[in-house]
């Protein structure tokens, strides 16, 4: 019987255990997939905590560039902890939950179609990946954005929605008022409720 799977990215300059309390909320009600959180591969060069790429310097125009240079690793990463499941892209349903800098390397799974996906959900992230996208052909992904966040404004993920509908992608928003750079409990919810509906 395929199994389920859902994998959880932090931030920048995180780690695996920050978003531990959300993969034991989402497993509440759905207890037949496995919930996987994970350090990003490079030690956080601006403090303690990890990065999926450095943001020393980074500017628009260079962020696509690191994005490219870091799926390597990326890739590593996300393989690697299937193969310590027992689990297969091929035969098995995955979903990467990325929040901030976790959400953007999830969103350029999304349009690299690198891995056979079941769906993607972006917290507080962009789409910052250089362009030709791959087709999504209906391929499902949440973006859920609080409206006052001082990280990333809530436009990128609206400018994302736009992209990815563009590219064939079948997406769901959820813009946050009054809400900052994080992960809400109504977020959360409606993540889980996501979840459910991709995996079923």
């Amino acid at each position: 019987m395929p199994k389920k799977a859902v994998i959880l990215l932090h931030g920048v300059g995180s780690n695996d255990a920050d978003l531990q309390p959300l993969a034991q909320f989402w497993r509440q009600n759905n207890p037949d997939i496995t919930f996987i959180t994970t350090n990003a591969p490079f030690p956080f060069d601006q403090g303690i905590g990890y990065q999926w790429f450095s943001i020393a310097g980074v500017t628009e125009q260079s962020r696509p560039a690191r994005i490219v240079a870091a799926r390597v690793q990326f890739d590593r990463t996300i393989n690697d902890l299937l193969n310590q499941q027992g689990m297969s892209l091929q035969s098995d349903s995955i979903m990467l939950a990325g929040f901030s800098q976790g959400a953007i390397m999830a969103l350029d799974a999304l349009v690299t179609q690198r891995f056979p996906l079941a769906g993607v959900i972006s917290f507080s992230g962009r789409l910052a990946s250089p362009e030709p996208f791959v087709q999504g052909h209906g391929l499902k992904a949440l973006l859920i954005h609080g409206k006052s966040d001082p990280v990333i404004p809530y436009t990128e993920s609206e400018n994302a929605a736009t992209k990815l509908r563009s590219a064939g992608f079948n997406i769901q928003s959820l813009y946050e008022t009054g809400s900052g750079h994080t992960i809400t409990t109504a977020g959360a919810i409606a993540a889980a409720e996501f979840i459910t509906a991709c995996m079923n």
